[in-house]
């Protein structure tokens, strides 16, 4: 059974960058025909798809977020990673990972992690 676990700082500085980690496990995230997601939830608003990096590392990003957001991964780890920059108290979320089977509908979802973003 895949599992996801989300992992990084619970408090940024404005103007910083907001790093967090996912880690798989239940099977490698090279697998093909995978996808790996990052997905956020502002409070009092609903979900914002961020990026996804597929199983052979292609990313795709959020046009509104494309200047400032980065996905990576480190399949010896079977970890994928998010870095947003420039943060401002408007990137306050909870930020999920999550994977799917190269379908529109996710079929595994980390617990979720609160970022606020404050000085």
């Amino acid at each position: 059974q895949v599992q996801l676990q989300e992992s990084g700082p619970g408090l940024v500085n404005p103007s910083q960058t907001l790093s967090l980690t996912c880690t798989v496990s239940g099977g490698p995230i090279a697998t093909s025909n995978y996808a790996w997601s990052w997905i956020r939830q502002p409070p009092g608003k609903g979900l914002e798809w961020m990026g996804v990096i597929a199983y052979d590392g292609t990313t795709y990003y959020s046009p509104s977020l494309k200047n400032r957001i980065s996905i990576s991964r480190d399949t010896s780890e079977n970890q994928f990673s998010l870095q947003l920059s420039s943060v401002t108290p408007e990137d306050t979320a909870v930020y999920y990972c999550a994977g799917d089977k190269m379908r529109p509908t996710i079929d595994y979802w980390g617990q979720g992690t609160q970022v606020t973003v404050s000085s």
